[in-house]
Formats: structure tokens, sequence, C-alpha cells
């Protein structure tokens, strides 16, 4: 890898292609835009300085990705803040389809707000799993490498939350 080896323009590549899903893990801890931006930056900054303890046989995402949550969360305690999600961190809009007609997305718009309020009921860990998996898309493999911890706590942790996400908002018609 050439980032390793101090190839800054390397890195930057690097920086570029991740900075958006740094930011969305960061923001997904956090809780807020300008805290997930100062983490995210700090994270780059930790990882290119640890850059040549990273192994080149394994996939730089979760690797990074697992630098970003640490620096998030250490970020979070010391502002003892709630974690929170948004509707910015999900990636989703408010709206639906442009076809579609404005009872339909709002009503949608309503359903989403049902779910991620259900979703931020959700023990700390729980939110996160589900985050990773569903807002952010990680594979079970890249958000265990992402908490530190292995792919069946990531699937126990996923199963115990979308269990309570059924009971909870099983009526509405998703």
């Amino acid at each position: 890898m050439r980032a390793g080896r101090g190839d800054h323009a390397a890195y930057s590549a690097l920086v570029e292609a991740h900075r958006d899903i740094a930011f969305r893990v960061a923001y997904l801890v956090t809780g807020t835009a300008a805290d997930a931006e100062d983490a995210a930056q700090d994270a780059f900054v930790k990882a290119f300085r640890q850059i040549r303890r990273f192994d080149p046989s394994r996939p730089f995402r979760p690797w990074l990705l697992r630098i970003v949550g640490n620096e998030a969360r250490n970020r979070r305690r010391s502002k003892a803040r709630r974690f929170n999600y948004e509707v910015a961190a999900s990636g989703r809009s408010e709206a639906g389809p442009p076809s579609e007609l404005p009872e339909s997305a709002a009503l949608r718009a309503d359903i989403d707000r049902q779910i991620l309020a259900a979703v931020n009921r959700l023990p700390e860990k729980e939110r996160l799993v589900v985050g990773l998996k569903y807002f952010l898309e990680l594979s079970g493999k890249e958000a265990a490498f992402s908490l530190g911890v292995p792919v069946g706590t990531v699937k126990s942790r996923l199963n115990r939350a979308l269990q309570r996400l059924r009971e909870e908002i099983g009526d509405l018609d998703v």
C-alpha cells in the first residue's frame, strides 16, 4: 500500500474515497454534524499516523471505521451528549420518489420518523449495529471489525434490536 510508505497523494485518495462513510459513522455516534466532522477529521489524522500498523492484506475501510468509531465515542463521552439518529445520518430523504402523491410522501415521512424514533430508543450497542448495518449498509464482518467485536456479537445484537423494533413498531404498515 503506497499510503503506508508515506505517499501523501495515495493517502489523500483514501481520505477522499472514505470521507462520506467516515462522517456518517461519526454522526451515528455523536449525533451532531459538528462533532461528527471533528471526529472524522481527527480519525483521519490518527489513521495517517498509524498507517504503518495497517495490514495491507486486510480491507482498509473497516480498519478506518474502527478508528472513526473510537474517536467519535471518545468525543461523545467527553461532552456527555446523548446519541441521537437524524434523518440525515440515515441517508434517507423525508419525501418519497418524485412521482409519489403528496399524501403518500407525508405518510412515508411519518413512518420514517416513527422508525427513527424507535431506533433512538434502543440501547446504544443495538443502535450502533442497526445504524451500521441498515443505514450505512456495512456487511456483518465490516460492522464487527468497526465495533471491535466478533461477527456473532453483531448478529446477536442485531437480532435483539430487530425483535425490540418489531415489538414496538410492528403495527406500522411498513
